[in-house]
């Protein structure tokens, strides 16, 4: 994990970006670390999880076969669909000394891009496309391709490791003969270790939010819960607790698939991605007025009137215990009971809770309730200014 810390502040009084304080969990493989950059300059700590992997171009037998295939036996149509894919297609078939063959080919066959991305990509190539539609929608492709009729014609559809549900089933469905170009494959990470990590930080809810840029990192985590026996503990954190972001509605369809509502920006990129994110997560936590000051408790860290305070996991697991009933008193043993691995001494909440008033700067925020236990010092007076406790 990586904290930005900028300014004068102290180790304990951090400059609050709108991500401080909360932690993402990251599955992307391919730019994982521009993703991560947008985070941490907001604030947030980033947990690095690659749940795939990408099978090198240059090393790809199943994409050298069906380029051969298309040099050899020409399609009617070819549907270029990513940007970044179609670049790479034609850089791994330079490689492979068929990269001649394959642009002659493309000229000789109706192309058509997904959007002007794609397009500008089948442009530097020295190629032309016949037609592209502006919402970058698949839909719009197929509708444009079923309009015109598809029977007996061969297609060739550039796959990017993304489902694309319905489309290639619609064009058989019609008669086509469909052609998959399988650029980018996806396989397991060589190294499962980060990808449990954050599945346990799931589970435990010490993540806040796990982004999402694919459907198969998506279904490669649901499948990896599975192996280990914590599916339904993975659905259960990422239902109610952990806020999972997509990049688009093709990404979400795994976890839509069981039940899991996401969160999806309105264009599909990862700036958007990281804006909904700085939107979401902070709207999720409730301003507390207590003893004076603004209250914010986030994943990690407290906010104290637009102060960023570093509190430690044992300390965070009182103020959550407190902030449930915020102003109500809270016994030691229920405190007890929150604290992870702290066994059966009570003393346990009298050093936690110590060291918790330290890290917040300020005693008088919690009280202590001689013989019963603590409490949060709510301000009822300035309840509604907070929008209400």
């Amino acid at each position: 994990m990586h904290r930005e810390q900028t300014g004068a502040a102290g180790d304990d009084e951090l400059p609050v970006g709108p991500l401080a304080g909360f932690t993402v969990g990251v599955t992307a493989a391919r730019r994982a670390d521009e993703l991560g950059a947008l985070l941490q300059r907001r604030g947030a700590e980033v947990m690095h999880a690659p749940a795939l992997r990408i099978v090198p171009l240059a090393d790809d037998s199943e994409l050298l076969a069906a380029t051969k295939q298309l040099i050899d036996s020409a399609p009617d149509v070819v549907v270029a669909t990513t940007a970044i894919g179609f670049r790479g297609w034609v850089e791994a078939a330079d490689g492979w000394g068929l990269g001649d063959a394959l642009l002659d080919r493309l000229r000789q066959v109706r192309l058509l891009a997904r959007g002007p991305k794609v397009r500008g990509a089948i442009r530097a190539a020295g190629l032309t496309e016949e037609w592209y539609p502006a919402s970058e929608s698949m839909a719009e492709v197929l509708e444009r391709l079923l309009d015109e009729g598809v029977e007996g014609h061969r297609i060739a559809v550039q796959l990017h490791g993304e489902p694309l549900p319905g489309f290639v089933e619609s064009l058989r469905a019609g008669g086509a003969e469909v052609v998959g170009v399988p650029v980018y494959r996806w396989m397991p990470p060589e190294d499962i270790g980060p990808v449990d990590r954050l599945l346990d930080a799931t589970v435990a809810r010490t993540l806040d939010a796990v982004t999402f840029t694919s459907a198969p990192a998506a279904a490669s985590l649901l499948d990896r819960a599975e192996r280990r026996g914590m599916r339904a503990e993975l659905l259960d954190a990422l239902r109610h607790d952990v806020l999972p972001a997509c990049v688009g509605p093709v990404t979400a369809l795994p976890l839509e698939a069981h039940d899991i509502p996401t969160s999806q920006p309105e264009r599909f990129r990862l700036g958007p991605l990281v804006q909904l994110l700085t939107a979401e997560l902070p709207g999720r936590v409730r301003p507390l007025p207590v003893a004076g000051r603004r209250l914010e408790i986030r994943g990690h860290a407290v906010v104290v009137d637009g102060e960023l305070r570093m509190v430690p996991p044992a300390g965070m697991a009182l103020l959550r215990a407190l902030a449930r009933r915020p102003g109500w008193v809270v016994a030691r043993s229920e405190l007890l009971r929150s604290l992870p691995g702290a066994g059966r001494d009570e003393h346990a909440v009298e050093t936690a809770m110590a060291r918790l008033r330290t890290a917040l700067g300020s005693p008088k925020l919690i009280q202590t309730v001689v013989k019963r236990g603590y409490r949060l010092a709510l301000d009822p007076s300035v309840d509604t200014k907070y929008g209400g406790a």
